[in-house]
């Protein structure tokens, strides 16, 4: 446990940094910009994956997998997703090495193994994607596709952070086709609602859901929701996406379906993800600086167990004493850790699964059981109860549900005192150098005010919330007429 520890006063992007290494979530590869997910963090990852599928499936949707390389010239079809993706692909253009040519003990590029096409390394699949459904679909009988893959993708970003923004990256992303407008916009809507729901009740983070504003939609979508997450530095962090595509990418790919008049029309589309980012909007939700917090719900150990001996014949006692225990809380499904290890002392212990932010800490030892009682540590409060052993299961349960509820409520709290309304230059200004979150202010519409002010302060629009109420007023910057407010804030 040497290390050396940052508070979030002193550098919330060092102690940030610092957590997710510390905790063994997470580390930097030898490859540039790209990140090795730890086994710890891979657990918590693989708990988002679960809860999420569950919901995906419930909702219709099925599991397929997309090639990681797109032709170019597919990639090309859809202009828009094109230009927007550009700056950020890998691109593969040979297929071999030469096997140390000219014996200076390297491999190189062979230049006679040259592709024929260049292909794209995914930065997202709508192109391999929609040109795959041009051979599924031919009549309304073959509507909806709702389809959803795993996968990773890359997007060559030139400033890296661990889980916020890395070259590659793991996520989902859905990709449905339907025969009409209005089902895709339902499916738009329905799949922004899911990430909110799961984002609340399993992630415990409160979001805001809304419309992107069209300079910052998704490239070659008709309109983009999202949900905004703010997290304790009152910075904003973009936590899902759900694109209404239109029928932009099937005329691209000429996606057409007969209809049930036998009319010919092209298909209506969308597509919905999030992303390893979810990683970095848990950890800078809910943790402290003694390392993570991690809602129950989402932990991959809800409940450690740490035995205080002296000795095998002791540890034995503790052992027979508390593994009945551990069987009931397991029967209630939730997921403990014996941590029966020699090589280190209860202190160290205590410290180590704090760091990782297990929620709920059980300590017994000889004394504890001559009285009958545990002592129960709850990570988020650091309270201590002396409870009695032969209801501790029952009592660890609701203590996980109301911790779940407590550490949401606490995440709503700090999220709507950084709301503020302003309704001039000087006072936005003042709230995004002095309060920061989210400033809830009237803009006139205009694309260029946007880019103006996001030049001067480095604050964008988030959204425009879906709450939103229509209020007559004036522009913070240009002072021209404004029919609501939208929500700016600086953000990862």
């Amino acid at each position: 446990m040497a290390f050396e520890k940052i508070t979030r006063a002193q550098d919330y992007s060092k102690w940030y940094n610092n957590l997710v290494e510390n905790a063994d979530l997470a580390q930097h590869s030898s490859v540039r910009g790209c990140m090795v997910i730890k086994p710890y963090g891979y657990a918590i990852w693989e708990k988002m994956q679960a809860e999420l599928d569950q919901r995906f499936k419930e909702t219709g949707h099925q599991n397929a997998y997309f090639p990681l390389f797109v032709p170019k010239s597919l990639f090309e079809a859809e202009e828009k997703n094109a230009e927007g993706f550009a700056k950020e692909c890998a691109v593969v253009t040979h297929y071999r090495l030469e096997n140390d040519p000219d014996n200076s003990g390297k491999l190189r590029v062979d230049p006679n193994a040259k592709l024929e096409e260049e292909l794209v390394v995914r930065p997202t699949s709508e192109a391999i994607i929609w040109n795959t459904y041009k051979g599924w679909i031919q009549s309304y009988r073959d509507l909806p596709i709702l389809v959803n893959q795993w996968a990773n993708v890359v997007r060559w970003e030139m400033r890296t952070r661990l889980f916020l923004r890395t070259a590659e990256f793991l996520w989902q992303e859905g990709h449905t086709a339907h025969a009409t407008r209005q089902e895709a916009v339902e499916e738009t809507n329905q799949m922004i609602q899911v990430y909110s729901e799961f984002a609340k009740n399993v992630l415990a983070i409160p979001t805001i859901m809304g419309t992107k504003t069209e300079s910052e939609r998704f490239a070659g979508a008709d309109d983009t929701l999202c949900i905004e997450g703010l997290m304790q530095d009152g910075k904003a962090l973009q936590m899902g996406t759900s694109h209404f595509l239109g029928q932009n990418f099937a005329k691209a790919f000429d996606v057409k379906y007969t209809n049930k008049e036998g009319k010919l029309d092209h298909v209506w589309a969308t597509s919905w993800g999030v992303s390893t980012r979810l990683m970095g909007a848990l950890i800078m939700s809910h943790s402290d600086d003694e390392g993570l917090v991690l809602p129950p719900s989402i932990a991959p150990i809800q409940v450690v167990v740490i035995p205080i001996y002296r000795g095998l014949e002791q540890l034995e006692i503790i052992s027979e004493t508390i593994q009945p225990i551990i069987d009931r809380l397991e029967k209630k499904g939730i997921t403990v850790k014996f941590d029966d290890r020699d090589t280190h002392k209860p202190g160290f212990k205590f410290a180590e699964w704090e760091l990782k932010g297990v929620p709920v800490r059980i300590a017994i030892g000889p004394r504890d059981i001559e009285n009958g009682t545990v002592e129960v540590a709850r990570r988020d409060t650091k309270i201590k109860q002396v409870l009695a052993i032969t209801d501790i299961d029952i009592n660890v349960e609701h203590l996980l549900k109301a911790m779940q509820e407590e550490i949401y409520l606490n995440a709503l709290n700090f999220r709507d005192n950084h709301i503020t309304l302003v309704n001039t230059w000087d006072e936005f200004v003042d709230v995004l150098e002095n309060k920061t979150g989210f400033i809830s202010a009237h803009w006139d519409g205009n694309e260029e005010t946007e880019d103006k002010i996001k030049e001067m302060t480095k604050a964008t629009i988030r959204c425009i919330p879906f709450d939103n109420p229509k209020e007559e007023g004036s522009c913070i910057l240009t002072g021209n007429p404004s029919s609501q407010r939208v929500l700016f804030a600086k953000a990862y």
